[in-house]
């Protein structure tokens, strides 16, 4: 993100909002360490991108990282690894970080070029036909949960092996039975625990992802 005076004040404000959560994490305020600091500085980075983007103080408790997410994210982008995304909408919001950083591949579900199929959602179809190409992708499902149940179907046979999935799908769906899958999978997540979420969360969380790997590998 191509960041403009006015962008680092109002994130001055959400680090304000929030309680100064940097600042007190490194102060050794061991009370506030225990009640906040389940997000890394990194993670903290990526929860006020989401709360920018969306103006919704609520996502400080609702993102969830399992393990190793940052850093596989941070190891996918830097090889270059193809991401595909459910939506166009999250295409669009990252294309000028990817081009201006590592230039990955960025593909769209709804686009891809496949053949009908009644019994499936087109963005269920396209995300089949694009996980089976690149089965060692950056997977992010903002919208449509019938992409992620793809996704979660093609893992348990075997047939791919995601460095990433982000999942933010806006619907009243059981994200705590889908997370404990992938982490039981070993695959590196980023999650909401709420049926909020979108493209807008979905593409800042990315946005994130990139700009930090961009700051290490770049």
């Amino acid at each position: 993100m191509e960041w403009h005076l006015t962008d680092a004040q109002s994130l001055a404000t959400i680090d304000k909002e929030i309680g100064g959560f940097l600042a007190l994490m490194h102060s050794g305020d061991d009370s506030f360490k225990q009640e906040n600091c389940h997000f890394s500085p990194a993670e903290y980075e990526i929860v006020r991108r989401v709360i920018y983007a969306t103006g919704d103080f609520e996502y400080k408790s609702l993102i969830q990282f399992s393990e190793r997410a940052l850093q596989a994210s941070a190891a996918a982008l830097a090889s270059r690894s193809s991401i595909v995304v459910d939506d166009a909408p999250i295409q669009a919001g990252i294309a000028r970080v990817v081009q201006n950083t590592f230039a990955n591949p960025v593909y769209s579900a709804v686009e891809a070029q496949t053949r009908p199929q009644k019994e499936k959602t087109l963005a269920a179809w396209g995300m089949e036909t694009l996980a089976k190409r690149y089965p060692e992708g950056i997977f992010v499902v903002g919208q449509a949960t019938t992409a992620l149940t793809t996704l979660l179907d093609l893992i348990k046979a075997d047939k791919i092996r995601p460095v990433l999935i982000i999942a933010t799908p806006p619907k009243f769906i059981d994200m705590n039975s889908i997370k404990q899958s992938l982490n039981e999978f070993s695959i590196p997540n980023i999650t909401i625990k709420s049926c909020k979420g979108g493209a807008t969360v979905a593409a800042a969380i990315l946005d994130g992802l990139i700009d930090l790997s961009w700051e290490a590998y770049g």
